[in-house]
Order: C-alpha cells, then structure tokens, then sequence
C-alpha cells in the first residue's frame, strides 16, 4: 500500500489505538475470533484522534434466522518492551483509562474484558500464562522492577537458552540482556442479537491511552547506523518525501536551539497510533462503505500511515472513502512533533 504524508501541527500525544468489531467465539486458550457467513458490515465509519476515537457500524443479518454470538472488539497487544513506554503504568488498569463506551441502534450494551497472552509475534500460541503461573513469572512484568533488573542475572546460561527456545525469552540486540518476550491482549466483548433479515446500528467509543517516545529512530544520525530503520520504515510507510521534510524541520530546529544557547539537541517526540482492522473482514463479504477520517489537532507536525485515496478535508482531518472494501492490514499512523523545551 502505498502511504501518505502531510504537514500536522505541533501537540499530538498519539497512542496504540485500537480495534474493529469481529464475530468471536470463546474456546480453549481464551478469545478467538472466527468468521460469520451471515452478518454483512454494510458500514464502517471510523474516526482516529489523540483525544476520541469513534466507529460506527451497520450490520446486517442476512439469513432467516435471529443471530446471538460473542462480538469482540480486540484492542491492539501490548508491545513485548512495555516498560519502555511512557506512560506504562497506565496499561495496568485499561478499562478505567479507555472509557469504552458501546451503544446499540441507541441503547447502552453491557460489556465483557477478557485478557490474552501470547507469545510476541505468534497469537496462536496457547497456555502461556499458565506456563508463566506455573514457574513463578509475572505477567504484567513490567510492573515488577525487581524482576526485569534481575532477569538476566538470576537465571544461568542454560536455563536462558532453554527459555529463548521456548519463546518465553528473547536476547537483546547488541547486548547481554534478555527481555520478555510474551504479550497481553485485551479485548471488550458483548453478547449481541442481530434480528433475521434486519440491520442494527453499533458505535464505539473511547479515549485512547498515551504513548509514545522521547526522540526516536527519525533523526539523520539514527538512520545512517540503525539496523532497524528499514522495518520502521515499512511500517508506516514513510517515503523520502517525509524524511526531507523532517530532516528540514530537523536542522531548522537545531539551528534555533543552537542560537538559545542549549547544547541538548533538538526536542522532538514520536507517536503511534494502531487500529486492528483486519477482523473487520471476518464479516460476510467486504465492508462495503468505509470511511476513515484522522485528526491531527494541529497543522505543523509530520505524519506518515499506509493507505490510499487519502484527502484532506479540513485543516486537520483527512479522510479515506473505499467501497467493497476488505482490509488486509492494520492501520499504523506515525506522528512526529517537534517542540520548544522551554516552552513547557
């Protein structure tokens, strides 16, 4: 997919957003999503920003028969470095950050949370909380300082290697340390009625979590030496149109820090937003009016997503209209704000 860039302003504070409604079921190893043969998604209206995201739905029953199934609106897994992130803390308690608000054709739905772990990079894999309960491993780990200090040391080499093999483990790159290596997900669930023959209204909503990093892997001298640029980069699909424009932003800003007299570099943060899309195609047949409209806040700062047909609507929001759509990825938004220290 190709991406698209625009100038945004100052002040965006993403987070890892979240989700899109899929049909679920619950087996053995926690939530799973399956696919239904006779619930259409006639719509999706889906609006992202730092302060709200909001989606709206049309659904379809197609058969001649009343539907009542688990709906999940999984939200995004909680990265393996957790504790790196700013406001980890904060993830601790999701359904009191998050607001999650859901109503249907204009009614409150009463709501579930289910938590999944997962090994990083493989959902499918099945008991790793019980194998973390069994040798003693806090699952929210980043809640124990005690135990990400004393990982590397407490274990022996052996016992380090047999826990990298069984995916509980990875080995830091270019250092000694070894860091967790499994992931939380989350998920709202409800039991939902869709009438035979008859389409129902669903919207979501809730405030996203903050996050994001001090710096990051955009400055010119981070490129020419990182071996992980490539990745990022494809992640968000950012082009050489993006990086001139940072990089311009980048010597302009240092400039001005140089004439104030500070020796620390350039302030900048970079942010992330996620959206699980991809279980929107669970649904019988493609999603056939979506609308995605982002908002930005302001108009200087940079940002980068994969996706096409983008328009800008308004000084701070862009939209994206497709029909007959099925997504194949998730939505990934990178926001780059630069600011002036001294002006906090």
């Amino acid at each position: 997919m190709k991406k698209f860039i625009a100038l945004l302003a100052f002040g965006a504070i993403a987070a890892p957003t979240f989700a899109n409604d899929s049909s679920a079921a619950i087996g053995l190893g926690g939530l799973e999503l399956t696919r239904n043969d006779v619930i259409s998604m006639d719509s999706e209206d889906l609006f992202l920003s730092r302060q709200l995201v909001t989606v709206k739905y049309r659904f379809t029953n197609t058969s001649s028969k009343d539907v009542e199934t688990l709906v999940s609106f999984p939200l995004p897994p909680l990265p393996g470095n957790i504790d790196r992130y700013i406001d980890a803390p904060s993830f601790s308690d999701w359904r009191e950050q998050l607001q999650f608000k859901t109503v249907v054709d204009g009614k409150p739905a009463e709501l579930g949370y289910l938590e999944v772990v997962t090994l990083t990079g493989r959902p499918e894999t099945k008991g790793v909380e019980a194998r973390l309960k069994a040798i003693g491993w806090p699952i929210k780990h980043w809640e124990d300082y005690e135990f990400g200090e004393q990982l590397s040391e407490r274990l022996s080499q052996s016992e380090k290697d047999a826990f990298v093999a069984e995916g509980l483990l990875r080995k830091e790159a270019d250092s000694n340390d070894y860091a967790p290596n499994w992931q939380i997900q989350a998920h709202v669930t409800r039991k939902q009625v869709f009438p035979a023959g008859k389409t129902i209204t669903v919207e979501h909503s809730y405030k996203p979590i903050a996050g994001g990093s001090v710096g990051g892997m955009l400055t010119p001298e981070y490129r020419k030496g990182s071996d992980y640029f490539a990745e990022y980069q494809a992640n968000y699909c950012i082009d050489a149109a993006f990086l001139k424009g940072f990089d311009k932003r980048y010597n302009a800003e240092k400039k001005k820090a140089a004439a104030r007299g500070e020796d620390y570099g350039v302030a900048y943060t970079e942010h992330w937003l996620d959206y699980v899309l991809k279980s929107g195609a669970n649904w019988k047949g493609p999603i056939k009016d979506f609308r995605l409209v982002v908002d930005k806040e302001k108009s200087d700062n940079l940002l980068s997503f994969c996706m096409t047909g983008v328009k800008k609507i308004s000084p701070t929001r862009f939209e994206v209209r497709k029909s007959n759509f099925e997504p194949t990825d998730n939505i990934h938004i990178l926001i780059a704000e630069f600011y002036d220290p001294n002006a906090l």
